[in-house]
């Protein structure tokens, strides 16, 4: 698939998107030159995000993604590492040692993008457009709100969207996240799991592999 994943460099919700590989990422957007499902599900989960905001810097009240304290040293779980996809380009081959369960976490966050696509340029307010100089040169088609809506679509970002955070959002991350957690092998999460015990967790993971290296 053509694409990458990317988040604002700084921002008050750690969300990840899908970009085109024909948009040019602004300075202050961090660009992870990865295309699977599976990477993208890992990244959004809940123990990406604590990880990050721990190891993460902030401006002001607002979180920073720095990509050498909360991407590089994050530990993905087993066989699902940036080195082990690195080839995969969105499908998951065959002789994965754990297929079946990066094919839920592939599942779950295709669910939840297409359902925060969904809710950001519904169809009944959106249309997708693209000139013919913008499909020449390999653009991507873009939501133009229709007439009549374009207040409506303004007010449709991930910000607001997660400072609501309605049922639907919360389940699919939820459901994102036991796919992750079974990645791990922690067949004892729950939602109620403390933040703490998941980030002592993932530094004994860390440091198991550091003296491995």
């Amino acid at each position: 698939k053509d694409r990458y994943i990317a988040t604002s460099q700084v921002a008050k919700h750690r969300n990840f998107s899908w970009f085109d590989s024909s948009v040019w990422p602004h300075q202050t957007v961090i660009a992870i030159a990865i295309s699977t499902d599976v990477a993208f599900g890992i990244l959004h989960s809940r123990f990406h995000e604590l990880w990050a905001l721990r190891l993460g810097t902030s401006l002001e009240d607002r979180p920073r993604y720095t990509p050498t304290t909360c991407f590089e040293t994050f530990p993905f779980p087993a066989h699902l590492t940036p080195k082990d996809t690195a080839d995969w380009h969105g499908a998951i081959p065959a002789d994965c040692p754990v297929k079946g369960v990066a094919e839920k976490i592939a599942a779950a966050a295709e669910k939840l993008n297409n359902l925060r696509e969904g809710w950001l340029n519904p169809p009944e307010w959106v249309e997708w457009v693209i000139t013919p100089e913008e499909e020449k040169v390999g653009f991507p088609k873009r939501p133009v709100a229709k007439p009549g809506h374009e207040a409506d679509v303004k007010k449709r970002t991930l910000t607001n969207l997660y400072n609501a955070r309605p049922a639907w959002l919360d389940m699919a991350h939820k459901a994102l996240d036991a796919t992750v957690a079974e990645a791990y092998g922690w067949t004892d999460y729950t939602p109620e799991m403390p933040d703490e015990e998941i980030l002592r967790r993932l530094l004994a993971l860390n440091l198991e592999r550091s003296a491995k290296n």
